[in-house]
């Protein structure tokens, strides 16, 4: 198979890609250590352009996998050419070797790509003085690839007019039986395919060898024609886009539940030009060679999953025809063992007398007690001498107590001549063992009763034989269909976006998303959340941003957002030190990643403004299982699958009730030593956590005593750092101050929470107008009225209330609308959207303020580094699938593929497969190896779902758990021995 390019390939590739001359670099990709891609833009005009060390160079029109973090080199190329245009491309000399060259004069940088042995991609500046080189090493004493070294350009072949005498010269450089074409591609650079083609075209063969089917005096001419023509292939590719062609291999293949055969076609060579050598073959042809190219290697790792299901369907193919190649050996084997055996027992009934004389004689010979070689030189005497019994004694085996007999048919001649008799029944000479202690007659009917065994084991072989067949074929009829079925699977299996993530759906078909680690944090909440979304976060250091996408905006019920409060804890510290505790939730529109003034957030941070509503104690259960495809036909039978249950119907929380006395827990055994500090840990999270209900307890005995404007919450989400909740609270001087606003303040050593409000987001609509009116009847001067208030804070007080004497209630009103401040009114959610944000009576004396307000309402943030780039998806599209994702199939539903998931154990409740998972000493791998095996071992599993189970990889089994785990599910421990 043809995985690089060579000289021809290289002429035409860069022909094509002059179109890219002009554009800019938008960025720099690693895909793996020696592939790199160039996006370039000009306009409205993009282009991706593919560089394999030593293998290639393309434009590509495929999504590669690029790699999370840069390398070292992608990030050197990224530094000197980002925003450089694409000056020129060009092939130095006759050589594998393309120069890149991105901007102009001394801001210029050369990429210089090699595609041939190992190949390399060097980077220099407008001298070719080398910045950064992908492979360094030295080719001889001349050449040095290293860094701060010239990069030598004279070193490329060139080219020039070949002339008869210098042909002469290069095919005398071959010796007598050397094929032709293999002597002109080693001296020539136009490449064995062109060489090969124009050859063809002259009558020349491949098995052409000098000396033999070629004179060098007669047929020369013939092959400066054949070079001439190649010359003119090579003029053209340089003028014009060449055509792209891949060509094909038919490879047969048979179906499982048939004998018919079918065709599978895999791509051999990508070519510009249909050759000579490949007109009767199988191709494919395209618009153009850059395209032909991108389809070959973008479709070489399915074609490496399609030849080895074909591989291993030929080595089922070929251990079923073993097995019957076997079976028919062995039957032939106890014909013939019959035949002989019938043979030899005929030969000693007919030479009866013989035999008895020559069992006598040994006997007698032993009975004198000679020794055993003395005998045998007795009998080679006597045999010598014209002995007749010693004649036909051949050899002795007397430590077996046997003697062989050579005998012969004594009635050969009379069978032969009677009539109706014919040779068939004459029985050859042949050498026969005989038993010392056995009669001739005994000796004849042993031979007898061997051939009956030997009868009996044919017939009972002949009776199994098909037995054994229908076994091998249905066995191979059934690795042919695994094979097929897993290469589909593999092929049909769609990645969803939100499996980047820690995952599940919920009881209630809500989406419920949470961060990996810091980066998927941030991008959760930047990229992901929307203002209905509902935000949970636990109350311990190191947890996830967990999200429950809400594109209805109602409320979300609460058995989603305990289950959600339930992921929160279980992908945080708490679950290895195995502390229960609980969490907490917002509303999306509550967290921002604007910081106070004078401060910043890091990736992973975020501001958390208003109330907190905290959920129950979350107890530390996961479950395991897998959610199904569905098929579109199969949608309507799953309709309401997953629904708000009313209150009187719920279930049985699983997580409350203890394990069953039907569950066993197995601990997976865990070989990777003790945990260390594991004590250290737990002790110090259930300080952390009695702390945190002291700061709660003694907020809720100052409930009354003090108000203020905002609740200002910083959390940190990232490993090892604790949430800091301000020290002081926090009043920006460029932010409106609400009366009605609770705000939480902690001290170092006596947190005060100040009048929490703990009523819910699904309130009654008639107690919210019941609070608009009371806001709006109190009287403007109790805004400023505030109880005793700390050193510091009464200063803070008096410059807000100075600030915003001169405001009445209406320009206040609408500041507040515009700021998305609570406020004294606060309007549901579906009003807000609608409500007019006219800026007219807004004073100009704080644009600013207002701006920054605005972006934050509509959610423009900053993005990261090259993450505006790529297209968001469309959540709302990908949202209406996971309604095609079941944990119940029904044995006539069409599966299309499976996907692991983990989610709180109690929303897995009704799920076919389900196993239980708790903190525990076990490994993440055996683990979910563990649970897959019991459930291929269940009683109702179809064969269809063994077949998607079995094609989900371990590593997307594991990836979800959140740490070392154990297992409980029912009779466990029995089906794993």
């Amino acid at each position: 198979m043809k995985t690089r390019f060579n000289t021809f390939d290289i002429v035409c590739t860069v022909t094509e890609l002059q179109k890219c001359v002009g554009m800019r670099v938008n960025n720099v990709y690693d895909i793996d250590n020696k592939t790199y891609l160039i996006r370039l833009q000009r306009s409205e005009e993009k282009s991706v352009i593919l560089l394999e060390s030593g293998n290639r160079i393309h434009e590509t029109g495929f999504e590669w996998p690029k790699n999370v973090a840069p390398s070292g080199f992608s990030m050197k190329l990224r530094k000197h050419l980002k925003n450089k245009r694409l000056e020129y491309m060009k092939q130095l000399g006759t050589d594998r070797i393309i120069d890149l060259q991105f901007g102009s004069g001394e801001a210029a940088y050369h990429v210089i790509l090699e595609l041939y042995d190992k190949g390399n991609i060097i980077l220099t500046d407008y001298e070719f003085t080398i910045l950064n080189v992908l492979r360094p090493h030295t080719e001889g004493d001349r050449f040095k690839f290293v860094v701060r070294e010239k990069y030598p350009q004279d070193r490329a072949r060139q080219t020039s007019k070949l002339t008869k005498d210098a042909l002469i010269e290069i095919l005398k450089t071959g010796k007598v039986g050397d094929q032709l074409k293999k002597v002109l591609v080693s001296n020539l650079e136009y490449g064995p395919a062109v060489i090969e083609h124009v050859l063809l075209r002259q009558g020349f063969s491949n098995s052409t060898k000098i000396g033999k089917t070629f004179s060098i005096e007669n047929d020369t001419d013939k092959v400066l024609d054949a070079l001439d023509e190649a010359e003119k292939l090579f003029a053209e590719a340089k003028e014009s886009t060449s055509k792209g062609y891949i060509i094909q291999k038919k490879e047969e293949r048979i179906k499982p539940d048939s004998t018919e055969k079918e065709y599978y076609y895999s791509n051999q060579e990508f070519n510009p030009f249909l050759y000579e050598q490949h007109k009767s073959a199988t191709y494919k042809e395209f618009s153009s060679f850059n395209v032909a190219v991108d389809e070959f290697f973008s479709s070489l790792e399915s074609q490496k999953l399609e030849l080895r299901a074909l591989q291993q369907e030929r080595e089922a193919l070929k251990k079923l025809e073993n097995v019957k190649k076997d079976h028919t050996q062995r039957l032939l084997a106890l014909e013939k063992t019959q035949e002989i055996d019938k043979q030899k027992a005929e030969l000693i009934t007919r030479n009866q007398e013989l035999v008895d004389k020559a069992i006598l004689a040994v006997q007698t010979a032993l009975a004198t007690q000679i020794s055993w070689p003395d005998l045998a030189e007795l009998i080679k005497e006597a045999a010598s001498q014209g002995d007749e019994i010693a004649q036909h004694i051949k050899e002795l085996k007397l430590e077996t107590n046997h003697i062989s007999l050579y005998l012969t048919d004594p009635y050969a001649e009379d069978t032969s001549d009677s009539e109706g008799e014919t040779d068939e029944d004459c029985i050859p000479p042949m050498v026969v063992d005989i038993d010392l202690d056995l009669t001739a007659f005994a000796n004849g009917r042993r031979y007898y009763d061997q051939k009956r065994h030997a009868a009996k084991k044919q017939q009972k072989t002949i009776e199994s034989q098909s037995k054994a067949f229908k076994s091998a074929e249905k066995k191979t009829k059934q690795t042919l269909k695994d094979v097929q079925t897993i290469t589909n699977i593999n092929k049909a299996r769609k990645v969803y976006w939100f499996e980047k993530f820690f995952w599940f759906i919920s009881s209630e078909n809500y989406l419920v998303i949470a961060g990996r680690d810091q980066q998927q944090n941030e991008l959760i909440v930047k990229r992901y959340m929307k203002s209905n979304d509902v935000y949970v976060h636990a109350d311990v250091h190191g947890a996830s941003s967990v999200l429950i996408k809400n594109p209805s905006g109602q409320v979300v019920p609460p058995k989603t957002l305990n289950e959600a409060g339930t992921m929160a804890i279980c992908y945080s510290v708490a679950w290895d030190a195995k502390v229960v505790t609980n969490a907490y939730w917002v509303w999306g529109e509550q967290v921002s990643k604007t910081a106070p003034t004078g401060e910043y957030l890091t990736t992973g941070s975020f501001m958390v403004r208003g109330k907190k509503n905290f959920l129950p104690l979350s107890y530390l259960i996961l479950g395991l299982s897998f959610l199904f495809k569905l098929e579109e036909s199969c949608l309507e039978k799953h309709k309401d699958e997953r629904k708000v249950v009313a209150p009187g119907e719920e279930d049985i929380n699983p997580s409350e009730a203890e394990i069953g006395k039907d569950e066993e827990e197995v601990e997976i055994p865990d070989d990777s030593g003790d945990e260390e500090n594991k004590e250290e840990t737990t002790n110090t999270l259930q300080e952390d956590i009695e702390k945190e209900n002291t700061n709660n307890d003694s907020s809720s005995e100052n409930e009354e005593e003090s108000k203020f404007p905002d609740t200002h919450i910083r959390i940190q989400h990232f490993e090892g750092t604790k949430i800091n909740i301000l020290t002081e609270p926090v009043i920006n001087e460029n932010e409106e101050v609400d009366e009605n606003e609770t705000v939480v303040y902690l001290g170092d050593n006596k947190p005060v929470l100040v009048k929490p409000n703990q009523r819910s987001r699904g309130n009654s609509e008639s107690k919210t107008k019941q609070q608009k009116t009371d806001s709006k009847n109190m009287p403007k001067e109790d805004s400023s009225k505030q109880p005793t208030t700390k050193r510091g804070q009464r200063s803070k007080l008096k410059k807000i209330k100075e600030k915003y004497k001169d405001q009445d209630e209406e320009e206040r009103k609408l500041r507040m609308e515009i700021l998305q401040s609570a406020g004294s009114g606060k309007e549901p959610k579906k009003s807000k959207k609608n409500k007019n944000t006219s800026t007219t009576k807004i004073k100009k004396t704080e644009p600013k303020i207002i701006k920054e307000k605005l972006a934050q309402i509509q959610k423009i943030e900053p993005g990261e580094d090259g993450g505006g780039e790529d297209e968001e998806p469309v959540v709302q599209a990908e949202l209406d699938m996971i309604n095609s994702l079941t944990g119940i199939p029904f044995p006539d539903d069409e599966l299309l593929f499976a996907v692991p998931v983990v989610a709180p154990y109690n929303t897995l409740s009704n799920y076919k497969f389900k196993v239980k998972l708790t903190p525990g000493t076990g490994r993440r791998g055996k683990a979910a190896r563990t649970a897959v095996n019991m459930f291929l071992k269940d009683r109702t599993i179809t064969q269809r779902e063994k077949d998607l189970l079995k094609a989900v990889k371990d590593e997307q089994l594991a990836r979800n758990l959140p740490g070392k785990v154990k297992l409980s599910a029912p009779k466990l421990q029995m089906l794993r021995k």
